[in-house]
């Protein structure tokens, strides 16, 4: 496929981790191709200086949020006839909101087609220095709306540990729930004590834990902020030192199992806390 052979469809359009220049090739001409661009805000954020340079990379664009991508009734009828692009932060099919968008597309023949991108996920294992083989499955920690406070994702650490698996954490960006608002991603100490409290549930709901000795703050963890673009950072230590960091704007937490091979050397040389 070349630019001058862009179909009518849906174009699911994975534009990198947060920096444009990780945008690929293709990536770019099929978005200038689009006869129209829309910018998805709800599953991943772009930085605002990112986004300011979008209108000259790509063309004009407009940002979606949860209702229009969720109930894209507007978005699916344009796609009937003509090539839509959506970009999307990251790799486009990570969501299953994108995934949803497939199904969406089939039921009512509509042509869907994915450019691939660059995911923050691949570049947290890679950054790491952990062994990309001993992950576990990934988790998302949600903000605790009023009195909701769901301990499934730390079953999913303790699942992901007892298999000697690292995790990777990814911190939830809207606190409403509702997906309209501008997205305000959670900061690490946020995370530190949700987790804090999800143990505490745990332990009154189904008992104690052998990862449990040790609190919260003490748990070996890496943390990742703006992954990608250039005020990028990792460090690694303990979760009460990670907590403490207040620079960076989106970040993701990897919660470490025992180390293998040469992993806590690599985790020792992460120790370069801002």
């Amino acid at each position: 496929m070349t630019a001058e052979t862009v179909a009518p469809g849906l174009w699911l359009i994975g534009i990198g981790p947060g920096n444009l220049e990780q945008m690929t090739i293709l990536a770019k001409d099929v978005a200038k191709n689009c006869y129209r661009l829309y910018l998805e805000g709800y599953t991943a954020i772009l930085p605002e200086e990112e986004e300011e340079k979008l209108k000259d990379l790509l063309g004009p664009w407009e940002k979606i949020m949860r209702d229009a991508v969720e109930m894209p009734v507007e978005l699916l009828m344009e796609a009937k006839t003509k090539p839509i692009g959506l970009l999307v932060v990251g790799d486009p099919m990570q969501a299953t909101t994108h995934i949803d968008l497939e199904a969406h597309c089939e039921e009512r023949g509509i042509n869907f087609h994915i450019v691939p991108g660059i995911s923050a996920t691949s570049l947290a294992v890679s950054l790491s220095g952990m062994q990309s083989y001993r992950f576990g499955r990934q988790i998302t920690l949600p903000y605790s709306y009023r009195n909701y406070l769901p301990i499934s994702p730390l079953e999913t650490y303790i699942k992901n540990h007892d298999f000697g698996l690292h995790t990777l954490v990814l911190l939830d960006l809207d606190p409403t729930g509702m997906g309209i608002d501008k997205p305000t991603p959670m900061q690490p100490y946020q995370a530190v004590s949700l987790v804090e409290k999800m143990v505490d549930k745990y332990k009154e709901d189904i008992g104690e834990h052998a990862l449990f000795e040790k609190p919260v703050i003490l748990w070996n963890a890496i943390l990742m902020s703006d992954l990608g673009g250039a005020a990028q950072q990792v460090c690694s230590g303990t979760l009460g030192e990670l907590s403490a960091i207040d620079t960076g704007k989106i970040h993701t937490f990897i919660l470490t199992a025992e180390f293998s091979g040469m992993e806590e050397e690599a985790f020792n040389r992460r120790r370069r806390l801002a």
